[in-house]
């Protein structure tokens, strides 16, 4: 896989791990304040009262799902990693260079 590849998909895969964060890190925003406070948890429905929740079980889905974006964001890093490390234009073989002393076609052969 081309080098310029891996940094394409490492840019990808973390630009998804920041929307995934971003969607359904903000339901757990609420949560985060109430444990950080208070000793009991609370979900505010649209159409109800707010119904008591378990603070560890919403904590143990918050951590859940940090550390799969965390994994996402992770894999995209080393995939830009691996891109930028990557040997670029070396491994290009001097048949299949152009320009100056790589072209394909040989100036002789035009006589």
């Amino acid at each position: 896989m081309s080098d310029i590849r891996f940094i394409m998909i490492g840019i990808v895969v973390i630009t998804v791990g920041f929307i995934i964060l971003g969607v359904f890190g903000s339901t757990y925003t609420e949560i985060t304040v109430q444990t950080e406070e208070f000793s009991t948890c609370y979900e505010y429905p649209d159409d109800q009262m707010a119904v008591e929740i378990d603070c560890e079980k919403v904590s143990q889905e918050k951590t859940l799902l940090f550390l799969g974006v965390a994994v996402i964001i992770g894999s995209g890093i080393f995939s830009l990693i691996k891109g930028v490390k990557g040997t670029w234009d070396q491994d290009v073989k001097p048949e299949e260079m152009l320009g100056p002393g790589g072209d394909k076609k040989d100036p002789d052969d035009d006589k």
